[in-house]
């Protein structure tokens, strides 16, 4: 499952991005704490890799997927360093389906706010195609409480709940936060936590 890195690739050169902190968000980290991150995971956008070792380290059969070869590379570098099996591979998050595989679980830390309305749609059904039935998806993205203009864009609550609303159940959404390399004056960003299960 290879894409072309869509541009991504710079922004894993030299200075990190603000998302890539070197550690789990703390809000997954409390999820796999509490069990949640087992069986085969996946996560989507999976950037350097930190979710996807964070669900090994609990000995969840984790995998990674991003556009960005770069960031794989470093993913697969970290998971050797780490002693951590790990799979790790180049692709598309809106074709997950051409992974020819199913997950119990799958993550996404700061993915779903990155698409317009109609890739939105398309991420959604490219979700629904590798998470088995019964099913859970944990999605952390921006919020619309977050001030200001810069970063990506705003997601409403409800744009969540619409998103959702065909063959899923919306367990919850509550507010969170995002740890960020310092931007804007901040370490941190106002957030969503949604957790939602395939029908």
């Amino acid at each position: 499952m290879t894409e072309p890195s869509a541009g991504w690739d710079p922004a894993y050169q030299d200075t990190p991005p603000p998302w890539d902190i070197g550690r789990p968000q703390p809000a997954f980290a409390r999820l796999a704490g509490a069990g949640l991150l087992s069986g085969r995971v996946l996560d989507a956008g999976c950037g350097t890799g930190e979710h996807v070792l964070l669900a090994a380290a609990h000995g969840a059969a984790a995998m990674g997927v991003d556009v960005s070869g770069l960031a794989i590379a470093k993913a697969r570098a970290k998971a050797a360093e780490r002693g951590l099996t790990a799979r790790f591979e180049v692709g598309d998050v809106l074709h997950l389906e051409r992974l020819g595989e199913t997950f119990d679980t799958v993550t996404d830390s700061g993915v779903f706010h990155v698409f317009d309305d109609a890739d939105r749609a398309r991420y959604v059904t490219s979700l629904a195609a590798v998470l088995e039935p019964g099913g859970s998806y944990y999605m952390m993205c921006f919020s619309d409480r977050q001030p200001g203009v810069w970063g990506p864009r705003r997601v409403r609550r409800d744009e969540i709940e619409q998103a959702f609303s065909d063959g899923w159940e919306i367990a919850s959404i509550t507010p969170d936060e995002f740890s960020v390399n310092r931007i804007e004056g901040t370490t941190s960003v106002h957030a969503w936590l949604a957790v939602v299960h395939r029908r």
